[in-house]
């Protein structure tokens, strides 16, 4: 019994629980003294799912596309790839925690947006000290690409974040171990660290980021497509067009590929989504994903947490079960399947 009372007390003499109140304090301590800005925003893609939203997939093809055009226009640097994707990250990316592109499709009125209150999300009702930042500042825009519903977000996440992974990649001549310093940065300063989720999508698109770095100068990283850029007669030369729908696709959309919370937040987030279960019953389809497979396969080295049992095609059915018999109003209905 000692050595076992031992091993969770710190060398400070802080019990284990001690010391994750004291984590969750100074956690929601930072996020009051520093500016939104300091922080990634969350984003909800479950209230108002079924709602109409333009899709967006030209207008950021045009944004991203009109970005290269201009580069290799004014390009000076030589056959330097690195410099092509610095100056990428530079014009649409960004030092800050929401990047230019990012600020752009949220504040543009081309990028239609998905209607939800900014504190009337997912999220609320929660306890601050479990949604810690996301309580202090509501979630971000949701907009859909690809016909996904994803947070723009994941547009930062794509291009500033998808160069660190592929400057990973460089360096160590692997996906894989460039992956395990994504995951640690969700972890530790995207993700759990400042309110408690961990995103599995910020990882895919993380991914998906670096896919379009290598993209540029290499062939069939998209299947059966060139690269975007090749290097003729001493300069850049643009022999295809970039294209969101080759990287966006399921697994960037949270209510599908669900976050994972930790201990704070579980309890609370598992009683909130249940209350999701009319809408499911109402478009079970909007909750599924056909074939999801194929998408396991692709992100196996991601290091994503699983969490799909609170995916609501998963959720909504074990709760009609618990519930035996006709469900309350605002309750999930004992009628429909889960999904295969």
């Amino acid at each position: 019994m000692t050595a076992t009372r031992c091993s969770r007390t710190s060398r400070t003499g802080l019990s284990d629980t001690t010391r994750q109140i004291l984590f969750k304090l100074t956690a929601v301590a930072i996020a009051a003294i520093l500016p939104a800005a300091a922080f990634a925003y969350e984003t909800d893609q479950l209230t108002n799912r079924g709602d109409p939203v333009d899709d967006s997939t030209d207008v950021l093809n045009r944004k991203v596309n009109n970005t290269i055009t201009r580069i290799v226009e004014d390009w000076d640097r030589g056959h330097d790839e690195m410099a092509f994707v610095n100056a990428i990250y530079r014009d649409i990316g960004g030092v800050h925690w929401v990047d230019r592109i990012e600020k752009w499709a949220m504040r543009s009125d081309e990028v239609d947006k998905l209607d939800i209150p900014r504190y009337g999300s997912v999220f609320s009702g929660q306890p601050i000290w479990a949604v810690r930042v996301t309580a202090l500042f509501g979630v971000g825009k949701t907009i859909k690409v690809n016909n996904q519903l994803i947070g723009t977000d994941k547009l930062g996440h794509f291009i500033s974040q998808g160069r660190k992974y592929y400057r990973r990649f460089i360096r160590y001549g692997s996906e894989a171990k460039a992956a395990e310093q994504s995951t640690f940065t969700e972890r530790a300063i995207f993700g759990q660290l400042s309110n408690g989720i961990f995103s599995n999508a910020d990882l895919v698109a993380n991914y998906e980021g670096h896919r379009f770095y290598r993209s540029l100068f290499e062939d069939d990283i998209i299947d059966g497509k060139p690269a975007i850029l090749r290097w003729e007669a001493d300069r850049w030369v643009v022999q295809r067009g970039f294209d969101w729908a080759d990287h966006v696709n399921e697994y960037w959309d949270e209510a599908l590929n669900v976050n994972y919370f930790d201990a704070s937040l579980y309890k609370h987030m598992h009683e909130r989504l249940i209350t999701y279960c009319p809408d499911y019953w109402k478009e079970p389809s909007l909750y599924t994903i056909v074939n999801e497979q194929r998408l396991k396969q692709r992100y196996a080295h991601l290091g994503l947490h699983d969490n799909s049992q609170l995916r609501l095609d998963s959720l909504c059915p074990v709760q009609a079960y618990i519930q035996e018999s006709a469900t309350p109003a605002g309750k999930s209905s004992p009628g429909a399947q889960a999904s295969p």
